[in-house]
């Protein structure tokens, strides 16, 4: 059984730029529905009981169908939840040298990475997530997912993610999805990006 883990603060520790009621909303409905569903897709299939949801979310093909958009949906929520809960935090810190050194590689600097994610992230049409991924070849890239799909499922270590479902930002932001995005680098837990990278 997969259960709905704390949030590392409290729920108005990100404010002002996430808000108490959201975060609140978000954890304790949104993430926790996405727990109770993928148990109880799995309470079909026994014989995944001990697999982690890293395993499932790689190994699709080895889901039952019947359940494998069950697995996808939710278990790509709970899995994406769980990531982005820990890649925020109420202290804000600069991205370690290593990390820098990494992305300026990749995108020509930070400012250069920001700005291409950010259009990813306001051109996203519909719900679903923009992350920062490591490839096969240790190269990054950015890119989307829909709804709740997992850059697992795609054979990508994601190591920065950000939510643009509505749910996580309509009852502060409303309808401005690109002011959401531009306050959210204020809050980004760098050392855990930089973490997710040298794992």
């Amino acid at each position: 059984m997969f259960t709905l883990p704390n949030l590392p603060y409290s729920y108005d520790a990100l404010g002002p730029h996430l808000d108490k009621q959201t975060m609140e909303l978000h954890h304790t409905k949104h993430h926790a529905t996405y727990v109770n569903k993928l148990n109880e897709a799995l309470a079909k299939a026994p014989q995944l009981k001990e697999k982690s949801i890293e395993w499932l979310l790689t190994n699709l093909s080895e889901v039952p169908e019947d359940i494998r958009t069950a697995v996808v949906n939710h278990g790509g929520g709970h899995y994406n939840h769980s990531l982005f809960w820990q890649m925020m935090s109420p202290d804000k810190v600069e991205p370690p040298v290593e990390l820098v050194s990494v992305i300026n590689n990749n995108f020509g600097s930070v400012e250069k990475f920001q700005e291409q994610f950010n259009q990813a992230a306001v051109s996203l049409f519909g719900s679903g997530w923009v992350w920062l991924v490591k490839k096969a070849d240790n190269n990054l890239a950015i890119t989307t997912t829909f709804n709740q799909g997992s850059p697992l499922s795609q054979g990508l270590q994601p190591l920065l993610g950000l939510d643009v479902w509505e749910h996580a930002y309509y009852l502060k932001w409303q309808n401005k999805r690109a002011d959401y995005v531009a306050t959210w680098w204020q809050v980004v837990n760098w050392p855990v990006v930089a973490k997710n990278l040298l794992s």
